[in-house]
C-alpha cells in the first residue's frame, strides 16, 4: 500500500519508514505540514499525522484531506493529552488516534486493519478470491494475473465494496494524482471486468462505478 507519512520527529520518522517497508508498504515520508499539504492527492491508500508539526499543523491537513478523500484512513499519532484537540481530530474525520509513545507494531495493525488489504487473500465471493501483493485474481482453480493498475484498481473497489468510488478517486489512487482522461479510466475497467469472472463492476451514470460482491 502507499503510506502517507507526517511526523516531524526524525528519528520516529524513519524508525516508522523503515518499519512499514520492511512489511512491503510504500511510504512517502514528510517531516514539514507545508510539503505535505502540497502533497495529499497524489493517490494514497491511508494517511497517518501528527499533529503537532511545523507550518502547517496535522489538524489542517486532516480537513484538507477529507475534501478529496471520504473513505481513505486516517490515524492521528500524538502525544497531545488536550480533549479538544483530539475531539476535533474524530470530528474532522480522524479513523484512530494513537498516543505516544506507542510500538511501531501497534500503529502497523491499525492501518492494515483500516485499510483492510494486507498480504492475505481478500475473498470476493465463495468461489474468487484477490490477493493484493501478488496481484492475483483466483477463480475456483483459475489464476489471472492482473497489471499494476489493474491491481490498484480492485485494490481501491475492495476498501469500497458497495460504495461509489469516483472517477476522482479513481484518478487520484490508480493514476497516482496524474490526469487519467475518461476514456483511459473506461479501457481499464473494462480489461478488468474481462478478467473477473463475474460482473461485479457497476457503472453509476457518468460518476464512477460501484463494486458489489456477495461478501460486502
Amino acid at each position: 500500500m502507499k503510506i502517507f507519512l507526517l511526523e516531524d520527529n526524525k528519528t520516529l520518522n524513519e524508525t516508522i519508514k523503515l518499519k512499514f517497508e520492511k512489511n512491503d508498504h510504500k511510504v512517502y515520508a514528510f517531516l514539514d505540514g507545508k510539503d505535505a499539504y502540497e502533497n495529499i492527492t497524489e493517490g494514497f491508500s491511508c494517511f497517518i499525522l501528527d499533529i503537532n508539526v511545523p507550518n502547517i499543523d496535522g489538524i489542517r491537513i486532516l480537513q484538507k484531506i477529507r475534501k478529496y478523500y471520504e473513505e481513505v484512513p486516517i490515524i492521528i499519532i500524538s502525544a497531545t493529552v488536550e480533549f479538544e484537540i483530539i475531539k476535533n481530530a474524530y470530528d474532522f474525520g480522524c479513523n484512530d488516534y494513537l498516543k505516544k509513545p506507542f510500538f511501531i507494531d501497534e500503529l502497523l495493525i491499525k492501518v492494515n486493519k483500516l485499510c483492510k488489504i494486507s498480504k492475505k487473500e481478500i475473498t470476493i465471493d465463495k468461489d474468487c478470491t484477490f490477493n493484493f501483493s501478488d496481484g492475483v485474481i483466483k477463480f475456483k482453480d483459475e489464476k489471472v494475473i492482473l497489471t499494476k493498475k489493474e491491481n490498484l484498481m480492485m485494490n481501491l473497489f475492495l476498501t469500497n465494496i458497495n460504495k461509489l468510488v469516483t472517477y476522482e478517486n479513481i484518478q487520484n489512487y490508480v493514476w497516482e494524482g496524474e490526469y487519467a482522461s475518461l476514456d483511459a479510466i473506461r479501457t481499464l475497467i473494462k480489461r478488468l471486468r474481462r478478467k473477473l469472472p463475474k460482473q461485479y463492476i457497476y457503472a453509476s451514470s457518468n460518476s464512477g462505478y460501484f463494486f458489489n460482491s456477495e461478501e460486502g
